[in-house]
């Protein structure tokens, strides 16, 4: 299974950046991605571990539910 790299942008929009074999070559990838992101922005970069692109799309795209046994700062 690849890691893919996907920019998040505005209204949860996703961009493939790419798709590495390994997670070092994927981690250096993101690193440098996000050195060159302007925190303005509201993007942000993400790297997902799936069987293939349309799994990681779901996944990063999937609403989570909220813990309830965390408060305040926590959450």
């Amino acid at each position: 299974m690849p890691y893919y790299v996907f920019r998040i942008g505005m209204f949860k929009v996703l961009e493939k950046q790419g798709e590495w074999a390994s997670f070092k070559e994927a981690k250096v990838q993101l690193n440098a991605l996000r050195k060159t992101l302007d925190p303005k922005s509201g993007d942000r970069y993400k790297m997902i571990f799936a069987d293939n692109e349309l799994v990681a799309q779901e996944t990063l795209s999937a609403e989570r539910d909220r813990d309830p046994s965390l408060a305040g700062d926590d959450w």
